[in-house]
Parts: C-alpha cells; sequence; structure tokens
C-alpha cells in the first residue's frame, strides 16, 4: 500500500507539474511586451557621473562601476532614447527634508563622517560593511535627492513613473546606517509621498536582503505596507524579515515578509511573490507604488544563496509594473539597491528594469550591445555576456495548484500567508 501511494503521489505531482509548466511557461516577459501600454507613461530616470561618488573603499563590494556600467549599457541600448523619458540630474537632499525620515542626531554624525572621518558606531558608521569616507554625506543625500525628486515630478504630474537604480538604499534606518547604505532614498521619497496628499504607498523590495530600515521607518504607519521577498534571516544579513513582523498598533498587516531558503531561484521566488503581493496589494489600495530591484538574488552574485537569473528579475519587474497598472494609474517609483555582480549581472537587470518603467522592454532575445562589450573588455579586462538574458526557462506553479508541505518554498508562503491574510480579510489557504 506504501509503494502504491508514494507511485499515485509521483504520477499525480507530474500530470500537475507538466500542466503547469504549459500553462505558465513563457518566454518571460511576453505578455508586456505582446501588451504594451497604448501610450508609454511619462518616465523620469534620474543619472549624473557624480552619483559614482557614493564610493566606500577601493576593495567594497558596491562598486560604483555598477552604475557607470548601466547607465552606458541602457544608453547603448537607446533606452533613453524614448520620447517618453526625461533624464535628470539629482540634487543633493537638504538636512531638512533629509530629517522627513532620519534623526537630526543621525544626521549630524554623518556629516562629522563626511568631514573629518570621525566614526559613530551607535550610528552604524564606521563597520566593516559601511565604513565612513570623505563626503559620504554628500554622496549619500545624492541619491537620496534623486529618489525624492522622482516622487516630486509625480506629485507636481511631471512624471508618471520614475527610476534610480543608484537608489534603493533600504538598510538605512531611522537613527543608523548598515549595510552599505546611509540615507534610505525610497523612504524619504514615500515619506514626500504621504506629506503631500497621498493617501497611501506599498513599497515592494525584492533584494536578497531584507529591506528592514524602510520596514522601520514605516512599522507604525498604517498608510505603508511595506513587503519584503528576500533569503531568510537564518542565513543572511541582516538576520530580519520573518512573517511573524507585521507592523505595529493601526499598522497591524502593513508589514509584509516572505522569507525564502537558500538556493530558491526563479520558479521559487516568482511563486512565493504570485502566491503574496497581488493579493494583498489589491486590498491595501494604494496610490503609489515605490519598489526596490537589487539584484543580487542572482545565481552569479557572490553576496547571497539566491538563483535568479536576468530573465527572472526582469519578471518581477514586469509583474510590479502590471501592478502599478492596474491599481496606481501606472504611478510607480522604482529603484536599484544591491547587486555585486558588477560587470555580468547589474548593467543587464537594471537597464531591464529601467525599458520596463519607461513602457518599453528590451526584448529577452537582443544581443548586448558591441561597443559596450568593448568597453568593458578595454576598460577592465573582462569579457561581459553577448546576450541580454541567461538562456533560462521560467515557469513557476500558481497557489491555486495546491500547497505542498514537503517544499521549503512552500513552507514559507504559508507562513506569511497566516500571518498576513487574516488581517486583510483573505482566506490564507484559498484566496
Amino acid at each position: 500500500m506504501e509503494a502504491l501511494s508514494i507511485l499515485i503521489r509521483a504520477l499525480t505531482e507530474f500530470i500537475i507539474s507538466s500542466w503547469a509548466a504549459a500553462r505558465y511557461r513563457q518566454p518571460v516577459g511576453l505578455r508586456i511586451v505582446t501588451r504594451p501600454s497604448p501610450v508609454p507613461p511619462p518616465t523620469t530616470v534620474v543619472w549624473d557621473p557624480a552619483l559614482l561618488g557614493y564610493r566606500f573603499t577601493a576593495t567594497h563590494p558596491m562598486d560604483p562601476v555598477r552604475l557607470e556600467l548601466t547607465e552606458r549599457l541602457a544608453r547603448d541600448l537607446g533606452v533613453f532614447d524614448a520620447p517618453n523619458l526625461t533624464e535628470v540630474s539629482p540634487e543633493i537632499a537638504e538636512d531638512t527634508a533629509l530629517a522627513a525620515v532620519h534623526t537630526e542626531e543621525y544626521i549630524c554624525a554623518v556629516h562629522a563622517a563626511s568631514e573629518s572621518g570621525t566614526a559613530s558606531l551607535e550610528h552604524g558608521l564606521g563597520t566593516e560593511d559601511t565604513p565612513v569616507f570623505e563626503g559620504i554625506h554628500t554622496g549619500a543625500a545624492r541619491i537620496a535627492g534623486g529618489t525624492l525628486h522622482l516622487a516630486q515630478s509625480l506629485v507636481a504630474g511631471t512624471a508618471v513613473r520614475g527610476v534610480n537604480f543608484a537608489g534603493g538604499m533600504h538598510h538605512a534606518g531611522i537613527a543608523k546606517a548598515g549595510g552599505f547604505c546611509v540615507y534610505n532614498d525610497a523612504a524619504l521619497a514615500i515619506q514626500h509621498l504621504l506629506d503631500t496628499g497621498t493617501r497611501k504607498v506599498v513599497y515592494i523590495d525584492v533584494d536578497a536582503h531584507h529591506g528592514d530600515g524602510t520596514q522601520e521607518i514605516f512599522y507604525s504607519d498604517p498608510r505603508v505596507m511595506t513587503i519584503s521577498v528576500h533569503q531568510s534571516g537564518t542565513t543572511l544579513y541582516p538576520g530580519t524579515g520573518f512573517p511573524n513582523e507585521i507592523g505595529a498598533g493601526p499598522a497591524d498587516g502593513t508589514a509584509v515578509n516572505i522569507s525564502l531558503p537558500p538556493g530558491t531561484g526563479d520558479a521559487g521566488f516568482l511563486r512565493a511573490f504570485h502566491a503574496i503581493i497581488p493579493q494583498v496589494v489589491r486590498t491595501f489600495e494604494p496610490e503609489v507604488i515605490v519598489s526596490q530591484h537589487g539584484c543580487d538574488s542572482h545565481a552569479d552574485d557572490p553576496l547571497s544563496d539566491l538563483q535568479l537569473s536576468i530573465e527572472g528579475q526582469r519578471q518581477l519587474a514586469l509583474d510590479i509594473g502590471h501592478l502599478a497598472e492596474e491599481l496606481t494609474e501606472n504611478r510607480w517609483i522604482a529603484t536599484g539597491g544591491g547587486g555585486y555582480s558588477i560587470h555580468q549581472v547589474v548593467p543587464r537587470a537594471w537597464a531591464h528594469l529601467t525599458a520596463v518603467a519607461a513602457g518599453s522592454p528590451i526584448p529577452l532575445n537582443t544581443a548586448v550591445p558591441g561597443s559596450w562589450r568593448e568597453y568593458v573588455r578595454n576598460t577592465y579586462e573582462v569579457n561581459a555576456p553577448e546576450q541580454m538574458h541567461d538562456d533560462a526557462e521560467l515557469w513557476w506553479r500558481t497557489w491555486e495548484l495546491g500547497y505542498d508541505p514537503e517544499d521549503a518554498v512552500d513552507r514559507a508562503v504559508i507562513q506569511t500567508r497566516k500571518e498576513i491574510f487574516p488581517l486583510h480579510g483573505l482566506d490564507p489557504w484559498f484566496d
């Protein structure tokens, strides 16, 4: 009987997985490529070579070369030539603006570190991951000013979407730096949106690491839902982001954490995303989406244990864009974040992100421009990828196909659904 049960289960799983593959397998992003927005949304992209000044040390993993190569690749691909895209140079955020999300004491500590190299360990400045350097305030405040400008553009109506791939400093908390992050640019943009009349904002973070700083800043604010899909804090910095972190007081249910096991790839990450995020975002009814697209979830990244492909990361951008189309009249601000495979992964991932946000996705079968590859080879003595894809096949099982208690990803998903769904009137098993 036991052998028969095993056989029946194996056959059932085979039939389900085959049906799922047939239904959900795609060239990734095909749906948005085949049905682009009738009119690409007015999109502002932040860029200035001065952003390269945010550099800790010559050997620090957050090398600003990744930003230079992203901008150059996107430009060589023609992304910046789109008539609906406006390029802006970021201003340095004033201290009064930064004080909307950070304490004055902390801002003063960053100034001291910037001007005299003074460490402040109580504020996370001068640690191994976030060392101080001359100009650290200016560099961090310029990044913050870029994302703040995008929020201001949305409020003014001069843009509907915005991209700052230099941004995404999600580990910066109210009074502490950490994880390479000093000022939390996404939080600054969100707070500006709230202060100028936006009713609700959803923040979606798909970096390999938990978006702890952004969560902390809005943990008790019911107007902001922070969502983070990341490698479990039991195995990766910053050691937070568990399903029972759900918000506080009137904001119960507005912190959503999906803590995935090491080794999770495209199929698992996308299953987790689609099993939770569209449902809770729809019930929350935001007016703007702000997202963080750290691409350190890629299989080639040296600082995480996830196994995503360029195709998977591009799909996440497409899916967030679809939510913006459906729920926020396209209002969407996208930022970068982590990503430490600086020649092979980051430029391709964020060139795709910029193009998706601008409403003109780059087809996956696009060749990487020879001019860009030659520049990388001549300047950095690296052979860059030849294609804008990893030759990965994307498919994932939807939640409607059922819960598998022996699957570590499914166990992570159900933990979050059990914590969050009842607080939004949703059934954790079926909705």
